[in-house]
């Protein structure tokens, strides 16, 4: 398995302090801060981690409160709220420096019979096969820029994405506010579920805010434009494994006030519905007039 795989997958699991505290390191992808997705994933490793493999996780609500500072480890603390016949709810405050710099709320239900139904997959896209991966385009676009900015976008991910209509952030085209990719962990996993949904949780945060700039041609490297995660929420409908291709479906259907609302669909090679992401983010444009 990729070293950086292997290492994620390491610092999903946690270090046991107490029955309900837990302890994670943190993977710097070159940005310095933590990667949302991460504390959104070992947090709900650590919310699993006190329930029964029988009960898997159904959604989850999560804020960002606080930057993260890659070089230190994070806390977890769960208070396990309740306990039902049929559902279980967890909440989880990571603390880092005596600080929370993230809250996630998660509820567990025993897997149970009901009516089905579900959105389509988006028609007329195109496989994985034949696209150029991120860091491929990535080596391309930032060809000339500062090293510090190319070890940054080219850094290796534990996830491989493949964008359908890739955008280059360095002349952003003015689009629809929306991004197709498909995903897939570099080599893979085991067989457990809980790994797999903890990893989506971790994967649902890349690419996901930039789908709101696209409408107003600017990208994360425009100068003056300042994002950030606000929430994130995700429910988890059918079994999947993400060590086969997922395509991201995502939009943003809104954006006022400095902050824009995006929404995602995960949906499997067979074209079933997986998995629902939405979040908000601030977005300010501080460019000078």
């Amino acid at each position: 398995m990729h070293t950086v795989l292997t290492e994620l997958l390491d610092l999903l699991r946690l270090e046991t302090i107490e029955q309900t505290v837990f302890r994670g390191r943190s993977q710097d992808l070159g940005w310095g801060r933590v990667f949302g997705g991460q504390v959104l994933g070992q947090a709900l490793s650590a919310a699993a981690q006190t329930v029964p493999d029988a009960r898997p996780v159904h959604s989850l609500h999560a804020y960002f409160l606080r930057p993260g500072d890659a070089k230190k480890p994070i806390v977890y603390m769960v208070d396990p709220i309740r306990d039902g016949r049929s559902f279980t709810t967890r909440r989880v405050v990571a603390l880092q420096s005596g600080k929370a710099i993230f809250n996630l709320s998660a509820s567990f239900q025993v897997e149970q019979e009901g009516f089905e139904h579900a959105d389509a997959c988006p028609e007329g896209l195109p496989g994985p096969e034949g696209l150029l991966s991120q860091s491929e385009l990535s080596e391309e676009w930032t060809r000339g820029m500062p090293e510090a900015i190319r070890e940054r976008a080219m850094a290796t991910r534990p996830i491989e994405i493949r964008p359908i209509d890739p955008n280059n952030p360095r002349s952003p085209r003015t689009g629809l506010p929306q991004r197709r990719a498909w995903f897939r962990a570099i080599a893979a996993l085991p067989d457990d579920p809980q790994i797999h949904r903890s990893l989506l949780a971790y994967a649902s945060d890349f690419h996901f805010l930039t789908a709101s700039l696209l409408p107003h041609g600017v990208s994360w490297l425009t100068p003056g434009i300042r994002m950030a995660s606000l929430d994130h929420a995700m429910y988890f409908h059918r079994p999947f494994r993400l060590d086969d291709w997922l395509l991201y479906d995502v939009e943003s259907p809104s954006a006022s006030a400095a902050r824009t609302l995006v929404r995602g669909r995960f949906f499997d090679r067979d074209g079933r519905l997986v998995a629902s992401t939405v979040q908000e983010g601030m977005v300010r444009d501080r460019r000078d007039p």
